[in-house]
Parts: C-alpha cells; structure tokens; sequence
C-alpha cells in the first residue's frame, strides 16, 4: 500500500554531536518517562487497525490479514478490546501466529520503560532531525534472550525537549526456527505523536519486508494505525485495569 497522505517523514542526516546532558541521564529520564506513559496509555480508549499482506514479485497483494480492535472499558472501569471488523484473512503464503498477535501489542508500540532497562543494551549513536524533532538517537538490544521471553531490537529517536521516544525502528526478537514451525517477523517503524500532555503515544506503525523462510523469502506490507485515543472516566483510578479478554 502506498505511503498515505500526512505519512512521508523527512530526516536530517545523524550527527555525532555529543548530547547535552549525558547519556546515562537522558536514558534513565526517558525509560522514566515511558513508565508514567505506559500506565497512563492503559486508561485510554481507541482504534487499532491492523493490515498484513503478502506481495507478489509484481509488486502487487496476493493475500491480507486485516483486523480492526476498539480498546474500551466496561462501566465498571475494566478494560477489554472488541474486534470490530474482521473479514475472512486470504493469506496463503504465511499464518497469523498468536506470538505475531502478541508482537503487535507489546514489541510494535515499543515501550522501554524503567522495569525493562535491566534486559537492554542502550547505546547512545547521535542526533537527528525527524519532522522537524530534534531527537536524540540510542540502539537497543536484549542482553540476554530467555526463554519464552520477547524483546526488541533496533533503535529508538528521544525528543531533545520532552525526553520521550517519538519513533522506534527494528523488529520483535528472536525468531522461532523449529523444525515444523519457523515464525519470522519483520522489520518495522513506529511514529508516535503528542496526543496529549507530555505524553507521545504511538499512532503509526509500518513494515515492508522480506521474511527469509528456509523454503524461501515472503515480502510482506504492513500497517497498524492507531485512533482516536480518549482518556476513560474520571482521572483518579485506584489499583490497575484489568483486562478483559474476548
């Protein structure tokens, strides 16, 4: 799918300018930051609309996966998510896994918050302009990999002002290679915006990828969009949501 209007970005080159206040800092306040955002993103509603599709060697879709989710709270302030439009999936070439699923809520809006820093490699690379952001730029990488565990790889832009992340760029790790079963995930980036206060919450993610199955390569499009985030009920909340599933 094309580039939608509003989604072309503009980027200076990386500079290895030196920050000014020193890294160490700038990752303790921005994984501080994510903390507070990641609570603060479990009292909102809004939209998720997923989209996969596979690609011909024209160019051209020859399978989609598409699912749209409403976040939303029952009265009694317990959170679930309803799937509002789910058509029949015409993929052919590769399968929605249940990890591909739980990668689009945790590993896709990529948040590194104080509790995960331990896990990370942060390493600070330079600055860069993005859309008129000054941001400072970090890699990331698991230290470790355990078990069952999920992580992220690749590299994080943090707002030179706020000190939060308004754009990752990797993939979910490590990829399951088994004999039966190979669960390969793409390469992705994810954009956020300044919804509301000093929090920026992600509102677009995009992968054109190749997956390297041992039968051979897949390209695959996708997008996640993210809408119409609204603070539920009141603003004092006692204990955490809860959530609902389907």
């Amino acid at each position: 799918m094309p580039v939608e209007a509003g989604m072309a970005h503009s980027e200076s080159a990386i500079t290895s300018d030196p920050p000014a206040i020193p890294a160490d800092q700038i990752i303790q306040k921005f994984s501080q930051h994510e903390s507070e955002f990641k609570k603060e993103r479990d009292n909102y509603t809004y939209t998720q609309t997923f989209v996969i599709q596979t690609v011909d060697p024209d160019g051209n879709p020859d399978g989609e996966y598409r699912l749209t989710t409403d976040i939303s709270f029952t009265p009694e302030g317990k959170r679930y998510a309803k799937d509002t439009y789910a058509p029949p999936p015409s993929l052919t070439r590769i399968t929605m896994s249940q990890q591909d699923l739980n990668d689009l809520e945790n590993i896709q809006p990529f948040v590194l918050t104080t509790e995960d820093l331990p896990k990370y490699n942060v390493t600070y690379v330079g600055r860069q302009i993005v859309d008129d952001l000054h941001a400072y730029v970090f890699d990331v990488a698991p230290k470790e990999m355990k078990k069952n565990e999920r992580y992220f790889q690749g590299r994080v832009w943090v707002d030179e002002k706020d000190l939060q992340i308004v754009k990752s760029y990797g993939k979910a790790v490590p990829d399951i290679m088994k004999k039966n079963n190979e669960n390969i995930f793409p390469h992705f980036e994810t954009y956020r915006e300044n919804i509301t206060g000093p929090y920026w919450f992600p509102t677009y993610t995009h992968a054109d990828d190749t997956l390297r199955f041992s039968t051979g390569g897949v390209h695959i499009r996708m997008t996640v969009k993210y809408a119409n985030y609204k603070r539920f009920g009141s603003t004092h909340k006692i204990g955490t949501p809860v959530e609902i599933k389907q």
